[in-house]
């Protein structure tokens, strides 16, 4: 059980602490991720970005995730999700495109901060504070392997046991200080787990520059 998920972080941090690792770049899924990533970013001496993907809801069932989608439009459906998906094409790709809108919008909050940091031939850690069904970790994932990274990590601090061996596949390492069998929502393992908000993003995204770099972003 962590506090809260700053707590949850700097124990992550403690995990990777004298790792090597070349020219590190943290990628944060928001909103949560954000908050994790921002303690991950200060104590390992790294760069702080986001990485945009979103979970595609069933319908009449917001909380379970047929698979996700990223900024560049590519889609992860969970295998275990394909056999409710006949009929559901119509369905799948309003989703898509509503879930595209909303990256649109949170791409358009971050960028006004700060540029996309290059992700080629760095150490780029992956996080989130925590893995239910692994689908927006996945997309997020294929994102970066595409920018051809020197390696991806995955830091989280709980995971779903079967859904993280799934996610393992799709980067170089995973980091993970909670593997619960009986996992049935992430929040169940912290004490304090308020919703993030954009303004919380914005200004951990904003404390994360180097000196000067806000301005000349705008």
């Amino acid at each position: 059980m962590f506090r809260h998920r700053e707590d949850a972080a700097h124990q992550l941090a403690a995990r990777l602490r004298g790792r090597e690792l070349h020219d590190p770049l943290v990628l944060a899924i928001p909103r949560g991720g954000v908050v994790i990533g921002a303690v991950l970013a200060r104590e390992l001496g790294a760069e702080l970005d986001v990485v945009l993907s979103r979970k595609l809801r069933a319908p009449g069932q917001p909380e379970l995730a047929l698979g996700a989608v990223t900024e560049d439009g590519r889609v992860f459906l969970n295998p275990e999700a394909r056999p409710l998906l006949e009929g559901l094409e119509e369905y799948l790709e309003e989703e898509r495109q509503f879930q595209l809108a909303e990256i649109a919008r949170r791409s358009r909050l971050v960028r006004a901060i700060r540029p996309a940091a290059s992700v080629t031939g760095r150490s780029v850690i992956v996080t989130d504070d925590g893995i239910a069904t692994g689908s927006t970790m996945i997309a997020a994932l294929q994102a970066a392997r595409a920018q051809g990274p020197k390696e991806l990590i995955v830091a989280v601090p709980v995971a779903a046991p079967d859904r993280l061996a799934e996610v393992a596949r799709w980067c170089d390492d995973v980091i993970c200080l909670l593997r619960p069998r009986d996992f049935w929502a992430i929040g169940q393992f912290y004490e304090d787990f308020q919703q993030v908000d954009d303004a919380e993003v914005a200004r951990l995204l904003r404390a994360s520059l180097p000196q000067g770099q806000e301005a000349a972003c705008g």
